[in-house]
């Protein structure tokens, strides 16, 4: 960890408490409780059966939700049990999601030096922040990052998982095309110490049988490499369309571990949220 980094470059947390448990030990014990019941869950609710053997290494980018950790925390529990499947060498996490409350053009870094949650302080990668911003339509802007919780909902699993082994670089996505998220992607895309994670919620308010049907046909498109999803399929279509089209070129095999809906987690199926967890390996894996 980096606690010597001055207060006032730190993005301290703006969703504990609510998205999650601020206290330490009782978040720790969540995010645990979520990576069991995810590991439980996967192949078995909504995905596709898992395969015969494991894949034959952990995947080089997952899609993982993003709401509080009640309604999609186990969903995100099967995305991060498969990066659990290897942990060793990963020494960089490319963390990309969707600007929920500023609009802007591009993908937006924080000037921050390390992201603050309550089980400590996780820093962010120089190295790759230089590499990215070489990259066009990648700007320096905190505001993007001030509020939003799309990003700052998977740090305690990385935390969990990765203990202070590991560092971020934190992309919020604007108005951007899928041709510049992968250009960007591509830049910081490295070898086995870099795992890349999207960060994405589905459908969003429709009734339970109406958020399967659209979540199944997303699904369908995600695990197809069809980057043509939009805003109402994924808040994060942006990020996930940069991904598939460099999944497409990099000839990544995409595998479904988990689509639920927050009915599925809690009682109300009147207006739910989608949730799936995706992971792409490089290298074949049976499905």
């Amino acid at each position: 960890m980096v606690d010597a980094t001055p207060p006032s470059r730190v993005r301290p947390p703006a969703v504990a408490g609510s998205f999650y448990p601020e206290e330490p030990s009782a978040l720790r014990s969540m995010v645990e409780a979520c990576l069991a019941q995810g590991r439980q869950a996967r192949g078995t609710r909504g995905a596709a059966p898992r395969a015969e053997t494991p894949p034959p290494s952990r995947p080089k980018a997952v899609i993982a939700p993003h709401a509080g950790y009640i309604f999609s925390g186990p969903i995100a529990g099967s995305a991060y049990g498969a990066v659990s499947d290897g942990l060793e060498g990963i020494e960089r996490v490319v963390l990309l999601g969707p600007s929920h409350f500023v609009p802007f053009a591009g993908l937006a870094l924080p000037r921050a030096e390390a992201f603050q949650t309550p089980l400590g302080l996780v820093p962010v990668d120089a190295e790759a922040r230089r590499a990215i911003l070489r990259a066009a339509h990648v700007v320096t802007a905190d505001a993007p990052h001030a509020r939003e919780h799309s990003l700052e909902v998977q740090l305690p699993f990385l935390q969990v998982l990765l203990g202070d082994e590991v560092s971020v670089l934190p992309i919020v996505s604007g108005d951007a095309t899928a041709p510049q998220v992968t250009a960007a992607l591509e830049r910081v895309w490295g070898g086995d110490e870099t795992l890349i994670i999207i960060s994405s919620d589905l459908s969003h308010y429709l009734d339970y049988a109406r958020a399967r049907a659209v979540d199944a046909a997303t699904a369908q498109s995600i695990l197809a490499c069809a980057a043509e999803l939009d805003a109402d399929q994924a808040c994060g279509h942006v990020a996930i369309n940069g991904l598939l089209c460099a999944a497409r070129q990099r000839h990544l095999n995409v595998r479904l571990l988990d689509l639920r809906n927050s009915g599925d987690t809690q009682p109300d199926r009147s207006r739910v949220v989608g949730y799936g967890a995706f992971a792409l390996y490089e290298g074949p894996v049976r499905q």
